[in-house]
């Protein structure tokens, strides 16, 4: 069923729409390959400094790129996530004329100025990489955020989440005992 904002598309977008809305996975061959660079995403995130976070998050990507055989992107990995009255920036997909690609990702809340649940992070990473998808593998004129996009995304978080990283059923997460300090505004 479609979301409702495809009431207000043309004849042309609601077909480029339907075709990715039948798109529902993409597979990896031996996903477990990229267990090394999902691994050390986490731990590079968990630091809390950008980075390491960043070169970890651009390995991550070059090997998913080269895997799915689309062309590389450069991963840009900011501080805080800029908000406004409806919410949060996560990440930003970016192209422009000269062929180059870009995902920006925020690795600290808006808010509190907290390191993002890697889970979250590898989830946002993924979804800007399925609108690169939906344009170099897919072929799509334009990347709608529909149920069959949604869906890719789950497929490829479900391939590459380690489940030694998912916590057992019932299990509380530890509070962190809040910080009055603020993370230091550039870069070392």
């Amino acid at each position: 069923m479609p979301f409702p904002y495809y009431q207000r598309l043309t004849k042309t977008q609601k077909r480029i729409y339907d075709e990715s809305d039948r798109i529902v996975s993409v597979e990896l061959y031996r996903p477990g390959t990229h267990r090394e660079h999902v691994l050390a995403l986490a731990t590079a995130l968990e630091g809390g400094v950008r980075p390491p976070t960043e070169r970890a998050a651009q390995a991550l990507a070059d090997g998913l790129t080269e895997a799915l055989g689309v062309p590389a992107l450069r991963v840009r990995v900011q501080q805080r996530r800029p908000s406004w009255q409806t919410g949060e920036l996560h990440g930003l997909y970016e192209a422009d004329a000269k062929g180059r690609y870009k995902i920006s990702l925020w690795m600290r809340t808006a808010q509190r100025v907290q390191v993002v649940k890697f889970k979250t992070f590898l989830r946002t990473l993924l979804h800007e990489l399925c609108h690169h998808l939906d344009y170099q593998r897919f072929r799509l004129k334009d990347s709608f955020h529909t149920e069959g996009f949604y869906r890719r995304e789950s497929s490829l978080l479900r391939q590459l989440y380690p489940p030694e990283l998912e916590k057992p059923a019932g299990a509380k997460t530890p509070r962190r005992p809040r910080s009055r300090l603020r993370p230091p505004a550039a870069d070392v």
